[in-house]
């Protein structure tokens, strides 16, 4: 009686250590599906001898990425962005560097199917930044339209 007994306590015993393992097992793979992709995406600026590339990786709402401006005769300014995106508005922080210095101002990018559109608006600086004064009051007209390209 007393084997019979053991028998079943450890028979119940292995079985809600089975349990345990499964939904274990289930959780993991739960988790791991709702982790974001990442995802890398790239555009270009090109009017005249102006040129302007933007290389982002999105994971979920946040972006980080290269974006670099070369304009015709001028000091290129070159540098990292890092931002999320709002609805449809990259809203970032592009730290570059031109002429020796490196700065940080405020960026924000509309996106419009394959485009991204920079807007522009009133800017101050604050804590060493420019930032924009008020978002609600950028303009995004075709000034700077960033055309999706292949990423190289």
């Amino acid at each position: 009686m007393r084997i019979i007994g053991a028998l079943i306590i450890s028979a119940c015993l292995f079985s809600c250590q089975e349990r345990t393992k499964i939904t274990g097992q289930k959780d993991n793979d739960t988790t791991a599906a709702n982790i974001p992709l990442e995802e890398q995406t790239c555009y270009s600026y090109i009017k005249g001898k102006d040129t302007a590339h933007l290389s982002l990786i999105t994971t979920g709402v946040a972006s980080t990425g290269e974006l670099n401006y070369k304009w015709f005769e001028k000091d290129k300014n070159m540098g990292t962005i890092e931002g999320e995106m709002h609805g449809d508005t990259l809203f970032a922080n592009y730290t570059f560097n031109s002429e020796g210095k490196q700065s940080v101002r405020q960026v924000a990018f509309l996106k419009k199917g394959n485009q991204l559109v920079e807007g522009f608006g009133d800017v101050e600086e604050k804590d060493g930044k420019v930032r924009f004064k008020d978002l609600s009051k950028l303009k995004f007209d075709d000034a700077m339209v960033f055309e999706k390209v292949a990423c190289k």
